[in-house]
């Protein structure tokens, strides 16, 4: 799909080298599975299976996770105007709309590709920002559909995703199976690998999420010429976020990678260090120079 969306080809060279990367180590992990559980069909078709299941229902099983609805123009004319205006500017097709009944203030793009994208908003973000704001944090969700890093960082997640539920399915055979000696060795054996591919997928999705997010950042600003909107939405929505009670944050840090902000608290600086987005501050200073380059106060 060709869009006006500024094209990134530091952007599509990471994707690229992360989707190699992970593929690399998804080979390794699949073949130390089928060694240590001696039953290659077995593990091939249940890693196919749900690779197949998050690659080609991603959109469905994210909506549902957010409680998210589709939504008619009749419902949220606001928020069909504002997509109808950006997708116009940009040259793209509009993807479905979406609405989640949820105070946490965010949005997020998911689907496989531009014709089966779903952009959804949180009626918390929608309260919380004027006109200009929204229309800057959905041209940010546009744009990651524009770039295509919304099937990327779907299919970048399945390995990690596939490796913690193989820890915890041999942790539980492990509890209520057979217990000798060479089963707790395969347990310690695919409960090893699994850690070390979990731990790998980890730090390559995170350094792809963190570029993908200033990646959309600049495109939006550049889109919208008013990078000061998007900038007054990301430091009025990480205040907010802030006093969002923990276990609400708790419950929806799964999706990180796919929100427009991150669900961490004001002290979860572990979170932070690990997160899937840059900081407020490298976010605000790049905002900045893209004002700068416009001629426009930030």
């Amino acid at each position: 799909m060709r869009s006006r969306f500024q094209p990134d080809r530091q952007l599509t060279a990471r994707m690229g080298l992360t989707l190699f990367l992970l593929g690399l180590l998804y080979v390794a992990f699949v073949a130390a599975l089928i060694v240590l559980l001696k039953s290659w069909v077995l593990v091939v078709v249940i890693a196919a299976a749900m690779l197949g299941a998050q690659y080609w229902y991603s959109d469905r099983i994210a909506m549902y996770a957010m409680r998210g609805r589709l939504v008619s123009r009749e419902e949220q004319p606001q928020l069909h105007g504002i997509v109808d205006r950006l997708c116009a500017t940009a040259d793209m097709p509009k993807p479905r709309l979406a609405v989640s009944d949820m105070e946490l203030p965010n949005a997020f793009a998911t689907g496989r590709n531009a014709d089966h994208a779903v952009l959804c908003v949180t009626t918390g973000l929608q309260r919380r920002l004027e006109p200009e704001e929204l229309e800057g944090v959905l041209a940010h969700e546009l744009s990651h559909v524009a770039h295509r890093d919304v099937a990327v960082i779907t299919i970048a997640s399945f390995l990690g995703v596939i490796a913690g539920l193989i820890v915890r399915f041999a942790f539980y055979s492990q509890m209520f199976g057979r217990r000798d000696q060479n089963t707790a060795v395969v347990f310690l054996g695919v409960m090893g690998v699994s850690a070390l591919v979990y731990a790998l997928s980890f730090v390559l999705i995170r350094a792809l999420s963190r570029y993908r997010e200033l990646a959309a950042d600049r495109a939006a600003a550049l889109l919208t010429g008013r990078p000061s909107a998007l900038a007054s939405a990301l430091t009025r929505l990480e205040s907010d976020i802030a006093r969002i009670p923990t276990k609400d944050l708790r419950t929806a840090q799964a999706f990180n990678a796919f929100y427009f902000i991150p669900a961490l608290g004001a002290g979860a600086w572990v979170g932070r260090v690990f997160s899937t987005h840059p900081t407020l501050e490298q976010r605000l200073d790049q905002l900045a120079k893209i004002s700068a380059q416009l001629g426009r106060p930030a």
